[in-house]
């Protein structure tokens, strides 16, 4: 029996098992009821209510300006839909940086008020403290390395990380204080394949790749990237299964067309 069949929900042991087993970890971002219900019915692993939704559903230019509060707004909606998946909630920026008790405060509203099972943070041995705080009051935590788009302002670009020894000696460094530290899971970002298989394979804990190759022992994407709603962002990494951004436009284009012309509502569609 595979491990995603042997509990009907979800958990950091369930993710830990698929690791042991080989068997590869699917990861999708949601950040509303709907979206929610479905991925989580189309038997995704983990749904992550990314501070992407700074991006894809403020229309903000980076991660940074999301509050605490809309993360847990955004994290409530998802948790209502959740029958199987795990559910992980990122931390935003200015809530976990400055010392381990923020941190820990952060994670507890996080976890009281959203009724999500774990937090997401980025950063390795600058944010070691504040892990081994969260991790120690019971909360899983999963890690992020590499590309961090926190970070964005520290890096001035979005491309690609740990291309040279000194920082590949650093991530790898910093992948093994996570571990050490009690995270559950870590999410490479945008680093050089043969660079996350090595890592991927030094842990005992499960890696989740976004542009970081085949080799890690899972695969995450934001939902508006992989099914064509956000059409402008269009990284190597990124394979779009729909296209709904050209769908969704020639759809409400129609029913413009069908209000406009007194198509619609037709008799049958009136009471």
């Amino acid at each position: 029996m595979s491990p995603e069949k042997e509990l009907k929900k979800v958990t950091t042991n369930t993710i830990q098992k698929m690791k042991l087993a080989g068997e590869k970890i699917s990861m999708i971002t949601a950040y509303d009821f709907s979206f929610a219900t479905l991925f989580d019915a189309a038997g995704i692993d983990i749904i992550l209510v990314g501070d992407s939704a700074s991006n894809v559903m403020a229309g903000h230019a980076t991660t940074l300006p999301i509050t605490l509060d809309q993360m847990i707004y955004h994290a409530q909606s998802v948790v209502r839909a959740r029958e199987r998946s795990l559910i992980v909630v990122d931390i935003p920026f200015g809530y976990y940086q400055s010392n381990s008790e923020i941190a820990l405060a952060s994670a507890i509203k996080i976890m009281k008020e959203s009724g999500g099972h774990t937090v997401k943070l980025e950063g390795g041995e600058e944010v070691i403290d504040s892990v081994k705080k969260i991790v120690s009051a019971g909360i899983p935590v999963m890690g992020h390395l590499g590309l961090t788009p926190q970070s964005i302002n520290k890096f001035g670009t979005y491309v690609v990380r740990a291309t040279d020894e000194i920082e590949a000696n650093k991530l790898r460094k910093d992948a093994l204080l996570l571990q050490e530290a009690g995270c559950f899971a870590i999410v490479l970002e945008k680093i050089p394949a043969e660079l996350a298989k090595e890592v991927s394979e030094s842990l005992t804990i499960p890696t989740i790749g976004i542009g970081a190759g085949g080799d890690c022992d899972g695969q995450v994407l934001v939902m508006h990237d992989m099914l064509g709603i956000n059409t402008e962002f269009k990284p190597r990494f990124l394979r779009r299964y729909l296209n709904l951004d050209e769908q969704i436009t020639v759809a409400i284009k129609q029913y413009i067309k069908d209000v406009k012309s007194r198509d619609f509502p037709n008799e049958s569609e009136s009471y």
